[in-house]
């Protein structure tokens, strides 16, 4: 993977003097019909304008390239995540003041990004999102099935929050400085989307959301993901980054119930065997299984709540 770009550290003091050096970052997969018009529109309101071609087999980079925007190539397809987490190392060396981040698609439309960083620069938010439910009159025109995809893992991501959002998976974003240095991202799926505002609230950061359009007449002509594959990608992040957040209430509590289970089926099995004096197999079966399953669950739950216990005593120094 190439993220190395060199760029004049003169040119980006010179500019950030006069105001805040906005970086435009677009994830790209075989994108060639689209990138141009995404690009063009994008260096309208950016000081430089990113794209990360995510292993594409088309004319995707040179196109961009020939345009003037950075490319940052990935030989091979790596996903969207990851094609997001090289936009964020190349803003950090870029020195940053504001990445936005939005799709090759067309269905963003970049005239909309000072209304997304606006937020950013009147300092009272550090991670905007152009939500399409700010405006109720603007998810109108998504498929229902997107519409209650995206609802439904927009309240798994609230969770209860006082402060929740109202658009989970809009990858229309604005990230200032402080964002770009606390957010650590692992995701290389779809679920980076989630992963961002799970950490962002975690690290305490501030979140907008702006009301934003969707083009989704390009979306259904061009998109390369699979909804179904979509939410099932962003559904095992979330399952996972839950687990990571609280092992011992997700993996120890159950782990403790199929312990307790498989010594009731392991009494049960004694019974038996002291009235009628032979093993009942399926019961002794359902007792060896609970009691496996809820050695290696708490096992795991103790083993991540240690690491996450070490990683906290880390950063804290």
């Amino acid at each position: 993977m190439k993220t190395l770009v060199e760029v004049e550290s003169r040119e980006v003091v010179s500019v950030a003097g006069v105001k805040p050096f906005v970086v435009v970052g677009i994830p790209a997969f075989n994108e060639e019909k689209t990138i141009a018009r995404v690009v063009l529109e994008a260096q309208k309101y950016a000081d430089k304008v990113v794209v990360c071609d995510d292993g594409s087999g088309d004319l995707t980079a040179e196109i961009a390239e020939r345009l003037g925007a950075v490319v940052v190539r990935h030989e091979i397809n790596l996903g969207y995540g990851a094609a997001v987490q090289s936009l964020f190392r190349l803003a950090r060396e870029l020195n940053a003041d504001v990445l936005v981040t939005l799709d090759a698609d067309g269905q963003h439309f970049p005239s909309e990004i000072p209304n997304v960083v606006k937020p950013i620069f009147d300092d009272v938010a550090d991670v905007v999102i152009g939500s399409r439910f700010v405006g109720e009159s603007l998810e109108n025109g998504m498929p229902w099935y997107r519409r209650v995809g995206v609802k439904f893992i927009t309240k798994l991501v609230n969770n209860g929050a006082k402060r929740g959002v109202k658009d989970a998976q809009s990858g229309f974003r604005a990230y200032n400085r402080r964002a770009l240095k606390a957010l650590t991202l692992l995701e290389n799926g779809m679920g980076v989307s989630t992963e961002i505002l799970i950490n962002a609230r975690k690290q305490g950061l501030r979140i907008r959301e702006v009301s934003s359009s969707c083009n989704y007449d390009v979306d259904v002509e061009t998109s390369t993901h699979n909804p179904v594959r979509h939410l099932l990608d962003v559904l095992m992040s979330i399952v996972k980054l839950m687990v990571e957040d609280k092992p011992l209430t997700l993996l120890g509590i159950p782990g403790i119930l199929c312990l307790i289970t498989g010594a009731l089926f392991g009494v049960w099995m004694l019974q038996l065997y002291a009235f009628e004096h032979r093993i009942v197999t399926n019961v002794a079966l359902a007792s060896i299984a609970f009691i496996l399953i809820g050695f290696f669950a708490l096992s795991t739950a103790i083993t991540l709540y240690a690491i996450s216990r070490l990683a906290k005593k880390t950063n804290s120094k």
